[in-house]
């Protein structure tokens, strides 16, 4: 196995400033990534589905509170009585999405550091109470619809999960794609799974609100990029800490490259059923929810094989 060096801070900074999409397709451009998704990269898609089996990458409405989950969602019932036997019942949501216990997607208006938001906006100007006036989750109102690919760590591994003291570097994911055979292709949603469950189960305590968190590396930006992959969708996300004292390292392909991450997505289900289908790839949809100046939706997605 050849021999890998950690990059540098200077190294980590040039991923995020040196190789950043700002500009690629234009400088009032809010889609990001998501542009290599085009109408032929649809249809392609389309074409992987042959036997209509479908899997859900979503957790369940996180409503019950514990260690990873301190501001549960809310779901509030009430029913009434209408004429003649009838009735009807109706509910209310309500969620604080983002963290790391419900399955969302993250807009491009979502992060940022020193050098500014996606394509350079200030989020000063750009990010006010009544919502986000550049990035929000309405640029992908239409839905995002791809090949999505699954790069199985731990199944490479033969372990359970990724652990705190390895966590996901770019090199593996190479390593990985090669032999389960899979090549990235632009617009692809990159999958990436670390055997949350797993990792849970072993570490009940586990939130990812308080280091230490295993998941992917700073390394693994260059994969991202080289890739020219769209979104990424991840059971653990950004291992913490890092050495590397910048806000963000993962997370910031976001502002970086303009990819939407898919955070707390369920993947064992989906990394069964590729065991199953003998086969990597599918087509990917999701559907965020349309809302105006939104930094990110709950969203189900949904793998068709």
């Amino acid at each position: 196995m050849a021999e890998h060096r950690l990059p540098t801070r200077d190294q980590v900074v040039g991923y995020l400033r040196e190789r950043r999409n700002w500009g690629r397709w234009g400088k009032d451009d809010q889609v990001g990534a998501i542009n290599l998704i085009t109408p032929a990269k649809r249809a392609a898609a389309a074409k992987l589905v042959r036997s209509g089996r479908a899997v859900s990458l979503s957790r369940d409405f996180p409503k019950l509170p514990g260690p990873g989950n301190p501001n549960p969602a809310q779901h509030w019932m009430r029913s009434f009585q209408r004429p003649n036997g009838g009735g009807a019942a109706v509910d209310y949501y309500g969620i604080a999405y983002h963290g790391y216990a419900a399955t969302h997607i993250d807009a491009l208006c979502h992060v940022w550091d020193s050098g500014g938001m996606w394509n350079g906006r200030d989020p000063k100007v750009e990010i006010a109470g009544d919502g986000a006036h550049f990035g929000s989750v309405e640029g992908w109102h239409d839905g995002i619809i791809t090949r999505g690919v699954l790069l199985d760590v731990p199944r490479h591994r033969g372990v359970p999960s990724v652990t705190l003291e390895r966590p996901v570097h770019g090199w593996e994911l190479e390593e990985i794609a090669s032999a389960q055979g899979v090549k990235l292709e632009p617009g692809d949603a990159l999958v990436v799974y670390s055997g949350r469950e797993a990792w849970q189960a072993a570490n009940p305590g586990w939130s990812g609100y308080q280091p230490p968190s295993p998941g992917l590396h700073a390394s693994c930006l260059p994969f991202l990029r080289d890739h020219d992959v769209a979104l990424l969708v991840w059971d653990l996300m950004d291992a913490a800490p890092h050495d590397y004292d910048l806000p963000w390292t993962v997370h910031g392909a976001i502002f970086a490259y303009g990819v939407a991450l898919v955070d707390n997505s369920l993947l064992q289900p989906l990394a069964e059923a590729c065991a199953q289908e003998g086969r990597y790839e599918f087509m990917l949809t999701i559907a965020p929810l349309r809302v105006p100046g939104g930094t990110g939706s709950p969203v189900n997605p949904i793998a068709l094989f």
